[in-house]
This record gives structure tokens, C-alpha cells and sequence, in this order.
């Protein structure tokens, strides 16, 4: 579990940096706080599918792509 969670944390925070955004604006996209984001990118808390999918459908990416399942986009 550790792995996949360190995986899903790097890619969403490389994609993030593609799109020049920061933790807070990614947290206003996904209705949190901007800790809660922080945790997520660091790998610190399994996120919801429903954040998943929400994720995967603003990057343009697949869900198994954000968790290192796989290195399609």
C-alpha cells in the first residue's frame, strides 16, 4: 500500500507541476483543505475513488496511471 500511495502522491504532484498550480489551488479543486491535499501528494492518506476518478478526469490521465499501475497517461 505504501508503494502505490508514493507512487499516486509523485504523479499527481509532477502533473501538477506541468499545469503550474499550486497545493492550494489543487485543495480548492478538490473541495479540501490545503493540508489535506498536502497529505495526499506526500502519500500520508488513501484518498476516496470518487477523488480518484476526479483527479484522473482534470489530468486527462487514467486512474491506474495515477497510482503506478501503469505508465500509460
Amino acid at each position: 500500500m505504501e508503494k502505490i500511495m508514493g507512487a499516486f502522491g509523485a504523479r499527481v504532484k509532477a502533473l501538477r507541476k506541468e499545469r503550474k498550480m499550486r497545493q492550494v489551488d489543487m485543495a480548492e479543486l478538490l473541495d479540501c483543505t490545503d493540508r489535506h491535499y498536502q497529505r495526499m501528494e506526500y502519500g500520508d492518506i488513501n484518498i476516496p475513488s470518487l477523488t480518484l476518478i476526479k483527479l484522473a478526469d482534470y489530468f486527462n490521465v487514467s486512474t491506474d496511471y495515477l497510482l503506478g499501475r501503469s505508465d500509460v497517461r
